[in-house]
């Protein structure tokens, strides 16, 4: 390669913040792995279907929103149907809440495990209070 063209090449990696020996295929650093998720839990819900309802209707308010906003509608109007909608979520964490206390958690204060319970239970309720 004449003098020249390995010159310019030099000055285009300065550029890019490359050093003149980095070659194009270098591998990337290595990303350290998550650690491994824990084991699937699986509830039977008696209140499965009511749940299924309140999420699906959720879904469309939210792309009812969506379409509000592709048809440029009123910010205001926009705003209103986003705080119905994280009010709707939230009597749907509520209502999930109260079935995981009086069925998972007092069936672990039975079982005898009831601080890893209240402890796992409040670190969940600490993300709503953010």
């Amino acid at each position: 390669m004449p003098a020249s063209k390995r010159a310019e090449g030099t000055r285009a990696s300065k550029r890019a913040g490359q050093p003149a020996t980095a070659r194009a295929d270098a591998r990337p650093a290595k990303r350290p792995r998550p650690a491994p998720a824990a084991p699937l839990r699986t509830v039977a819900r008696p209140d499965k279907l009511e749940l299924l309802r309140r999420l699906n209707r959720i879904e469309g308010q939210v792309r009812g929103v969506a379409q509000m906003i592709e048809a440029d509608r009123y910010c205001i109007d926009v705003l209103t149907q986003l705080a119905a909608i994280r009010s709707a979520l939230d009597a749907t964490a509520l209502g999930l809440t109260e079935n995981h206390v009086h069925h998972c958690v007092s069936g672990a204060i039975e079982a005898g495990n009831g601080h890893a319970a209240v402890d796992e239970l409040m670190r969940v309720l600490r993300r709503f209070a953010r």
